[in-house]
């Protein structure tokens, strides 16, 4: 596919994400009783309105929109650029938007739920597009991605842990919309390198549909990406990142583990710190993820508002976390094909991520008691 017509499909993915937005933040006041996120006093929340937290609509929509009006534009080109398989992904992402727009609607779909819909959604993508993944690049486990079974677990494992990861970074504004642009726009960019129009297909439609949304996201958060939105571009990322691997054989695992490294690392370590640290369930939330703790122990002290402008402090969290993730995708797409430097970067941003964690949690978490982890950090009011 052309760059010209890969810039079409994008254009057209933000355009119509970003008129759905705008639709749904204008008629909130038919549907705010439903749509609108209430809960202004939950642990992670930061937010002082009510906003509709259905943004999700509008990046399904952008996505298919997207397509069809390439579909529209250019009927000749569907065939050499795999439009259809990007409509069949769409169709297998919706087990895992469906149940995100009803935990969005009703707020009583349990995370179980959710993962055990994205993991379905994974698995129909292995089915439908062999989106399986059968090397990671990792001594042994190669091996046993060999069998088909273990393979096509792994890959669901995967990619709905990738879904979740998304959903866990989505606490600000601007914050996972943009950390969806910078990985689709990376993985497009590997795709497009390798001549591979599906895969470019993926990347430009999660970004430009994603960046519809965040027009109207950021700064103001006058819509949320709720977990609709969360689960559904997970899912998209993450069956982009495994198509990538699996249709070019020269790209290596670790060159694309290195561009997600963000949300991976943190549900990982939020996985880690609440089963082993504080021993809780590690679906339960709180107020200790990396982003919480900037926009607490950074921004807040940075930046002094009054109530009508908090939205700033909002804001500004991802303007410090966002430039870290593209600098580190940019590296990874420039010099990731060798595996020892895409390992190198992986393993950077795990210590940077740790010690930078350290520093604003003051060391507390380690080696001390669960109870004086959520006395001493979890618990402080926002």
């Amino acid at each position: 596919m052309q760059l010209n017509a890969l810039l079409e499909i994008g254009a057209a993915a933000a355009l119509v994400s970003f008129v759905v937005s705008l639709l749904i933040v204008q008629s909130q006041k038919w549907h705010g009783f439903i749509s609108n996120d209430h809960d202004l006093t939950g642990v992670q929340k930061v937010h002082g309105l009510a906003v509709p937290r259905i943004g999700g609509l509008a990046v399904v929509s952008g996505v298919v929109v997207g397509v069809l009006s390439h579909v529209l534009m250019f009927p000749g080109d569907v065939s050499a650029t795999s439009l259809n398989a990007v409509l069949l992904l769409a169709v297998c992402g919706m087990p895992a938007f469906v149940s995100g727009m009803a935990e969005d609607f009703t707020k009583r779909i349990s995370v179980r739920i959710r993962l055990l819909a994205t993991f379905a959604s994974a698995l129909l993508a292995s089915a439908v597009l062999g989106a399986t993944v059968s090397e990671l690049d990792i001594w042994g486990v190669d091996n046993l991605l060999q069998m088909t079974p273990i393979a096509v677990l792994v890959t669901a494992l995967v990619v709905a842990g990738g879904a979740n990861a998304v959903n866990i970074i989505d606490g600000f504004n601007g914050l996972a919309a943009s950390v969806i642009i910078i990985m689709a726009l990376a993985i497009g960019v590997l795709a497009f390198q390798h001549n591979d129009p599906l895969v470019a297909t993926l990347g430009v439609l999660g970004a430009g549909s994603a960046a519809g949304f965040l027009l109207v996201n950021f700064p103001r958060g006058k819509l949320f990406l709720g977990d609709g939105g969360a689960y559904f571009l997970g899912f998209w990322i993450a069956e982009g990142a495994v198509l990538l691997l699996v249709r070019n054989a020269s790209v290596n695992a670790w060159q694309v583990l290195s561009i997600c490294a963000y949300p991976v690392i943190e549900v990982l370590f939020s996985m880690y710190r609440r089963r082993v640290i504080q021993q809780v369930s590690p679906g339960a939330p709180d107020r200790l993820h990396l982003h919480t703790l900037v926009y607490r122990r950074v921004v807040r002290k940075l930046i002094k508002v009054e109530p009508p402008q908090a939205w700033l402090q909002n804001a500004t969290t991802a303007g410090v976390i966002v430039p870290w993730v593209a600098v580190m995708a940019l590296v990874s797409v420039l010099v990731g094909q060798s595996i020892v430097l895409s390992m190198g970067l992986v393993l950077l941003q795990i210590v940077f991520y740790i010690a930078i964690y350290r520093r604003l949690a003051r060391g507390r978490w380690i080696g001390s008691t669960p109870v004086v982890i959520e006395v001493t950090i979890g618990t402080e009011a926002l």
